[in-house]
């Protein structure tokens, strides 16, 4: 690669990691050419581009941003083969990986950087995946917002049948 190559390479990374606010940086090294294909294809499938990049090239970009984005704490784990995974969906990569690991042992996280948290070492997995997307959330939201207004109306609706059954009762009493 020559030096042009990468710099070029460096400010395309640079410019991928300002953009991606979530990324991973993955271990899938061991893995047949059929199982990258296959683990590609799935990731795809997701909207999750997946680049293999040298880590001096990588730590190079990282180095490179402001202090404030916290990729510091991502350098050490740039040793060995490096894929690396942006998203859209922080949790989107966890899950595809923890189930394409029911048929291989790879891919591994090393890291991922999800708005500013750094998350550190294979054992994460579990915690990134049940990350809410930006999706999830807001139906939550929408969810726990919409309730008190529905209480509310159920509320008056049984109370009114509630009512005009006593009115009723009253009236026929009284007459």
């Amino acid at each position: 690669m020559t030096r042009e190559e990468k710099s070029a390479t460096i400010e395309e990374l640079k410019e991928k990691f300002e953009t991606s606010p979530f990324f991973y940086i993955t271990d899938s090294s061991t893995l047949s050419v059929e199982k990258v294909n296959k683990l590609r294809g799935l990731l795809f499938e997701k909207g999750i581009e997946m680049r293999v990049v040298k880590n001096t090239l990588v730590k190079k970009a990282l180095e490179s941003a402001p202090a404030d984005k916290n990729y510091a704490a991502l350098i050490d784990s740039l040793v060995g083969p490096t894929a690396l995974m942006f998203t859209e969906v922080a949790n989107s990569p966890a899950r595809v990986i923890k189930e394409f690991r029911k048929d291989a042992k790879r891919p591994m996280i090393k890291a991922a950087y999800i708005d500013t948290a750094v998350f550190i070492g294979d054992e994460q997995i579990d915690a990134l995946g049940m990350l809410k997307s930006k999706e999830e959330l807001v139906g939550e939201i929408i969810g726990l917002l919409q309730s008190p207004a529905r209480n509310v109306i159920s509320a008056l609706q049984s109370g009114g049948t509630t009512l005009m059954g006593l009115l009723k009762t009253l009236e026929e009493r009284g007459s």
